[in-house]
């Protein structure tokens, strides 16, 4: 277990390292003078320009620039926002409990909803697996954006239930009320994606021998299906269901700006079209840093799930 803590650890740097310089050097591979981009086409004097050439060291070699970004990333310390004025890093926190909330609820809603619509389809087929599948189809196929405007036009506005975008909630309740269809919008795909895993690996665990064994011997069903069926299936519904939880983070943008959620989605997307590069910089890597975490947990929770795995991806003779 060490040894493989320490690869993968040493795996995460070298992802993250590399990651660090192509978001470095995408501001040097956008056309035009960065000083542009931060003047956002304002007339400048030269002794503007030269003041914010040597603030941002852009007048240094590249590799001294990516030396000193890369070692202020590493103190905590990812620039200035050119759009708020303010620290890049102080801005993301202030929006993190936001989108951390979000993604925790739709994370719920995937679970809650993908798991027990595969667990259904697996156990009764028919009717029900018919209707579970040709419902996961239609969900799988429909982009968040599409799913947020249904939901805030029948919900929102037809039926009056749920508050429509924008809205200052008070209080935790109050915000996931709010947070309620945007969560549910994030969740339809990613919930229709895993009620198809689940669903197979139960079919698949349904028909193993031993199964069949012990529903010969007279063992309730509710106790076949508890113990030998779903424990055994969980194996692929977690490696699956981490990487959707990495998969929430990175649909957030369209979610939030759609339902005006502020949020770090929605500041990356305002940082985009504002040409903030300090911020988008920023949470490029800690969205790929938050990735690379996410399936390292997965990567060690999985043989402790189901020992018939080893660390190595290997079944166990």
């Amino acid at each position: 277990m060490t040894r493989y803590l320490l690869g993968r650890a040493a795996g995460l740097v070298a992802v993250l390292l590399a990651t660090s310089v192509l978001v470095f050097g995408s501001v040097h591979l956008a056309p035009g003078d960065p000083v542009s981009f931060l003047l956002h086409g304002r007339p400048a004097t030269p002794e503007t320009v030269a003041s914010l050439r040597a603030q941002y060291h852009l007048d240094d070699p590249l590799p001294v620039q990516y030396g000193k970004w890369l070692g202020g990333v590493l103190h905590g310390d990812f620039g200035r926002s050119a759009q708020f004025h303010q620290d890049a890093a102080g801005l993301i926190g202030s929006r993190l409990p936001g989108t951390a909330l979000l993604i925790g609820y739709a994370a719920l809603l995937v679970t809650l909803l993908g798991v027990g619509a595969g667990v259904l389809a697996a156990l009764r087929p028919g009717f029900w697996d018919r209707t579970v599948l040709v419902g996961t189809g239609v969900a799988t196929a429909t982009p968040s954006f599409v799913s947020a405007m249904g939901l805030v036009s029948l919900f929102s506005v037809q039926l009056g239930w749920f508050p429509g975008p924008g809205g200052t909630p008070s209080g935790l309740a109050d915000r996931l009320y709010h947070l309620t269809l945007p969560a549910f919008a994030l969740a339809v795909t990613f919930a229709g994606l895993l009620a198809r895993v689940t669903r197979s690996a139960m079919l698949d665990e349904l028909g193993r021998d031993h199964v069949e064994v012990a529903r010969a011997r007279g063992v309730p069903a509710r106790t076949v299906v508890r113990r030998h069926v779903l424990r055994n299936a969980l194996g692929p519904v977690v490696t699956v269901g981490g990487t959707m939880l990495a998969g929430l983070l990175v649909s957030t943008s369209i979610v939030e700006t759609a339902f005006d959620v502020t949020g770090i989605g929605s500041l990356l997307v305002q940082s985009v079209t504002a040409r903030d590069f300090a911020v988008v910089q920023a949470i490029t890597l800690l969205t790929v840093a938050a990735f690379v975490l996410v399936n390292l947990v997965v990567d060690v929770l999985a043989p402790l799930i189901d020992p018939r795995l080893s660390l190595h991806g290997e079944g166990t003779s």
